[in-house]
């Protein structure tokens, strides 16, 4: 698996319609349903069942859920490159909770609900302030 594969997966589920805990290319998903149809089509299997969650899961529990997940999957990366995982926190103080695929050309794709569907928009200033963390998917070769 090398990035294009990774950004032409990510960029395959554009237009996909947002739901809540799905993951489903051209029927439903939120940001993690977004990676992890991402995964599975790039890397295989999960490696792990996604548990329930809510819409409001990280700031009702405080914990990192997220972040955590992200860590024992992906590996650390030192900057943004195209297929990139991008871990994002709304607040200073508050847990993780959106991802997003790095595509190139300082823009990403991801799936939020005020957008109503996996879009790919631009990782500006906006964006950029809230960036928590750079992950590579396992076994990605330039």
């Amino acid at each position: 698996m090398n990035r294009a594969d990774i950004v032409a997966a990510a960029r395959g589920w554009i237009g996909t319609p947002y739901h809540h805990q799905a993951s489903c290319r051209e029927a439903g998903a939120d940001c993690l349903g977004l990676l992890r149809g991402v995964w599975r089509e790039c890397v295989g299997d999960e490696p792990e069942a996604a548990p329930p969650y809510s819409a409001d899961w990280a700031e009702a529990h405080g914990a990192e859920t997220l972040l955590g997940a992200v860590q024992r999957h992906f590996v650390p990366a030192p900057a943004v490159r195209p297929g990139s995982v991008l871990v994002f926190r709304w607040k200073a103080v508050a847990p993780a909770k959106h991802v997003g695929i790095a595509v190139g050309g300082g823009r990403f794709v991801h799936a939020y609900d005020s957008a109503g569907r996996v879009a790919e928009g631009t990782l500006g200033a906006p964006w950029l302030r809230r960036l928590t963390a750079i992950f590579d998917f396992p076994g990605v070769s330039d």
